[in-house]
């Protein structure tokens, strides 16, 4: 697609510095631009390649304009602003209105004349899916299920019986939603399934990414707010709800039952424990590991960062010496306590201690 600079940024919302009659046809980074791209600025620490772009156009901050060689699109936010001229070049190209005659489609599904479905689809018994959406190759719907307008499933996805799809969601390929929770009862030795009777509800604007799974709920309902955005690989137990505009990214795992609020961000690899109750804006860093519940939005974060290998040994042979050395620290001041005149503190002598030395 070819746009002037003037629609363009009328569209999306930006402050037209230059000639607005130049034509952009494509985005780029800042150091691959030629003079058909958009391109944005937004890391310091790329300066020197904002200087030397060959783009035609670049979105960036008032701020920055002084060092920049092309037209500019200005902008508060250049980042998410060139989301936004994404989505103006480089439309997704959208599968045409019908079926594939590989589909197999029951007669008592309800699917809108607008919506696509893709070469060996199956959609079950009392699935209903709504106008425009776009299912992809090898897709499966199982009875019961239904996927508001505008939806996409790209492939090889598996929305399970009773499930519930919002409006505009994006399941990316291997997605499955809805599929039983990991539930089981002690029968001796064995193990004995309990049946999850509840469904799996995302809401609107949801994305789940590549290998994700929701589980569905064991007796109520698993709640995926709208907005969600859940990266690949991510696993989410039954019961779950989790609320509006949080964001899971890779490796992520959350047990069943677990509350998440509000506006939260999971760095790759956290695990949560179940039944816990997670409050607004709270953010997890990487491979932190949940196992309380979290009353109070801000930042939290647990793991070990990785280190050198031979200081990783040393710090596991004092780990195992720990027990021992807490052993000998109790004894110790124990013994120090038989020492000292009655009524004074440990505390208070080694206070002394240190100021006089």
């Amino acid at each position: 697609m070819t746009i002037p600079l003037a629609e363009l940024a009328e569209r999306i919302g930006a402050k037209l510095m230059g000639d607005g009659s130049i034509c952009v046809s494509r985005v780029a980074t800042l150091e691959r631009a030629t003079s058909d791209c958009l391109t944005f600025f937004g890391d310091q620490k790329l300066r020197d390649r904002l200087s030397q772009t060959s783009a035609a156009a670049v979105i960036l901050k008032s701020d920055d304009m002084p060092e920049c060689p092309a037209e500019a699109l200005v902008s508060d936010n250049p980042y998410l602003t060139f989301a936004r001229a994404i989505e103006v070049l480089h439309p997704p190209a959208r599968l045409a209105p019908g079926c594939h005659p590989s589909a197999v489609i029951s007669a008592g599904a309800r699917i809108d004349p607008s919506a696509s479905l893709g070469p060996l689809c199956v959609i079950e018994q009392d699935v209903e899916i709504g106008p425009r959406v776009q299912i992809g190759p090898g897709c499966i719907v199982l009875a019961g299920a239904r996927i508001g307008a505008d939806s996409r499933l790209v492939a090889r996805v598996v929305v399970c019986e009773n499930s519930v799809i919002g409006e505009r969601a994006l399941l990316h390929p291997g997605a499955v939603v809805g599929r039983e929770g990991f539930g089981f009862a002690r029968d001796g030795e064995r193990w004995v399934r309990m049946g999850q009777i509840g469904r799996a509800v995302l809401g609107d604007d949801v994305e789940v990414g590549v290998n994700s799974a929701v589980d569905r709920g064991a007796i109520e309902d698993t709640y995926i707010g709208d907005g969600v955005k859940i990266d690949s690989l991510v696993q989410i137990g039954h019961n779950v709800r989790v609320g509006e505009n949080t964001a899971m990214a890779a490796c992520s795992g959350i047990s069943g039952s677990t509350r998440i609020g509000r506006n939260c961000t999971l760095a790759g690899a956290v695990g949560m424990a179940g039944h816990l109750s997670i409050a607004d804006n709270v953010h997890f860093s990487g491979m932190a590991m949940v196992t309380r519940s979290v009353r109070q939005s801000g930042v939290y974060s647990s793991g070990i960062p990785a280190m050198p290998a031979a200081d990783w040994r040393r710090q596991v042979a004092r780990f195992r010496q720990l027990d021992e050395m807490a052993r000998r620290l109790k004894r110790l001041e124990a013994r120090l306590a038989e020492l000292m005149p009655e009524g004074s503190e440990i505390s208070d002598a080694a206070g002394s201690q240190g100021a006089h030395e």
